[in-house]
This record gives C-alpha cells, structure tokens and sequence, in this order.
C-alpha cells in the first residue's frame, strides 16, 4: 500500500460522520529539510516535526505524527477553516503555513497541495 493510501486510511477514523476527505498529504515543521546534509538523519529526525494534513470539505485538520510512523496520526494539533489556502508550491520542498507555523512539502505531495487548493468547500450540516 503506497503512502498516499495510508495517509487515507489512518486519517478516515478521526473525520466527522458524513464529513469527505478531499486531500491529505505529510508535511515537516521545524528545521529546514535540507540541514539533512549537515546533520545526519538521525539529528534531523528528531529536530524535525512530522505533521500530516488532512483536508476535507469541512475543515483542515493538522495531526502530529512521529518520525518512525510518518504515516499515523498521534493527536489532532489543530483544525483550521476550510476557506484557508496554501498557495502555490515549488522546488523539491515547498512551503506552505498553517497556523502560523511554515511547514515542507516533498514535491511528491505538491499535487495534492494544489488540490486541496482547487476543491470546494461545503457548508457544515446545521445542527438539530
């Protein structure tokens, strides 16, 4: 099973009833992903945040995840209005904010930042 569908599946439990994922994709925080040079990678594994992203037509939400498990979300650090937009991306790591925070995205995942971007959002289901 390939990254992307991991990231879906280990995101799925944590989603509101009848809420749709629309894209999900990892992300680091913290220090510059291209100090892996200099660092080693056991240095940088442990300076680096892992986070995953997760984009439904509700919300955004962004989980911690760990170094060793990139693909499994620990906590829920934090949610964000859906009308929130990345941006663009470019190079090998792109940047991107949320929360105030600048986070990395492999240019793997920049496909997936940039539909995130492009789906719509809908409006939350009044409550009873």
């Amino acid at each position: 099973m390939g990254i992307r569908k991991k990231l879906e599946k280990n995101v799925q439990p944590h989603l509101e009833p009848g809420e749709t994922l629309q894209a999900v994709f990892p992300a680091q925080g913290g220090i510059n992903p291209w100090l892996i040079i200099f660092t080693g990678y056991l240095i940088f594994m442990w300076l680096a945040k892992y986070v995953i992203i997760a984009v439904t037509d509700r919300r955004i939400l962004l989980f911690k995840a760990s170094p060793l498990a990139s693909t499994k979300p620990k906590e829920l650090l934090g949610t964000f209005p859906r009308e929130t937009r990345f941006g663009s991306v470019s190079g090998i790591f792109g940047k991107i904010e949320l929360g105030g925070t600048r986070y990395h995205v492999h240019r793997r995942f920049h496909k997936e930042v940039e539909s995130a971007d492009a789906a719509p959002a809908t409006a939350e289901p009044a409550s009873a």
